[in-house]
């Protein structure tokens, strides 16, 4: 469980190659689907000669092909990917730090997206965060992930099966169901955290002890987290807007922008629900400070009456505790029993009246 603190990003050199993340315990593995509307192949475990082969079959020319990469701590295979599709040193280098902010490139024939995939961890206080890339170039769509994972299973069925219109369309389509799985993964993680908000709120009506507050704290700078973690993402899916409009890049069909355009407005939805869920959580700490103020108010508020209550009976005491030798009520018979008569019925009459104005 980790965070990625983006002003501590780690400044490496392009043509310098070096992997920042954590997965560095299992092996790589690259799995690659090749696909057209008759049909389909899928190559477990491939290794690159077979990639390579694929890529460059002319018979499956116009199939699409989609490499996925799990793991990244094999640079020199890393490497070997960027070569075989001819991309630029500082794109590998993006893809090997894992310490980056969300982001789309777009270069001559080939475009980078990068992007966060977060999801919770087993309490509330973490999240899972793993950095995957994608390249789209011609019919080919490589993926990046730090480690396996479940994000792309259904898609995989889907292609398997002829599930939907994914067989019909191209890598570009693929590429926005990637990106949808991956944003979906922003609303378990919402979802998660506002149970926990819902908790929270709850405790804060009732509870007094100062961990509520902690943990209204704990899952603020959770939920800004994810803020940051998506904006970016938004700005690089508004940016594909602009590529709408560029004769010179054709890696996207005209009709598939609706498609990114619609990740767009879940961006701004996941926002917004975070927008949302701050407010809560703002909310439920002002409700928090209140009632802590209106427990005080009521304890000082009783112990103001307790003390103007013995106000009158401390004077009392006081007048029959003063060592005057000739005082008339000390020889009285019944003086005793009068006096404390009298102060209980000050008492009485002071509770009484404290009742009717309703101070406690």
């Amino acid at each position: 469980m980790r965070r990625v603190k983006y002003k501590k990003v780690r400044k490496v050199q392009p043509n310098y190659f070096e992997y920042t993340g954590i997965h560095k315990s299992d092996p790589v593995e690259m799995q690659l689907f090749v696909y057209n509307d008759q049909g389909y192949e899928e190559y477990k475990n491939v290794d690159l000669i077979r990639v390579q082969k694929e890529i460059q079959d002319d018979a499956q020319k116009e199939d699409v092909k989609w490499l996925n990469v799990h793991g990244l701590h094999n640079i020199e295979l890393i490497k070997q990917v960027g070569e075989l599709i001819s991309i630029d040193n500082f794109i590998i280098s993006d893809i090997l730090n894992t310490t980056r902010r969300s982001k789309m490139e777009e270069l001559d024939d080939v475009l980078f997206f990068s992007i966060k995939s977060i999801l919770p961890g087993e309490d509330y206080e973490h999240v899972h965060v793993e950095q995957i890339s994608f390249l789209l170039k011609d019919k080919l769509l490589v993926s990046f992930q730090e480690k396996k994972s479940d994000f792309f299973t259904h898609i995989r069925e889907r292609i398997k099966t002829h599930s939907g219109i994914v067989r019909k369309k191209k890598n570009d389509y693929l590429l926005y169901l990637l990106l949808e799985a991956v944003m979906e993964n922003f609303f378990i993680t919402i979802e998660y955290f506002e149970d926990r908000i819902e908790e929270l709120m709850i405790e804060a009506k009732t509870s007094d002890k100062p961990t509520v507050l902690v943990q209204i704290e704990k899952n603020r700078e959770n939920l800004n987290f994810l803020k940051r973690s998506i904006l970016p993402l938004r700005d690089a899916l508004f940016n594909l807007k602009s590529i709408h409009e560029d004769d010179d890049y054709d890696g996207i069909e005209k009709a598939n922008y609706t498609f990114f355009a619609r990740l767009h407005q879940k961006s701004l939805e996941l926002l917004d629900q975070i927008e949302y869920d701050m407010n809560t959580l703002d909310s439920a700490s002002n409700f928090y400070f209140s009632s802590q103020s209106h427990r005080m108010n009521e304890i000082m508020k009783i112990l103001t009456a307790v003390s103007v209550i013995f106000m009158p009976l401390t004077f009392v005491v006081g007048v029959y505790g003063m060592n005057f030798e000739f005082m008339p009520e000390l020889k009285y018979e019944y003086g005793y029993y009068t006096v404390v008569a009298t102060m209980l019925l000050i008492t009485i009459g002071m509770i009484v009246y404290f009742k009717r104005k309703k101070w406690f």
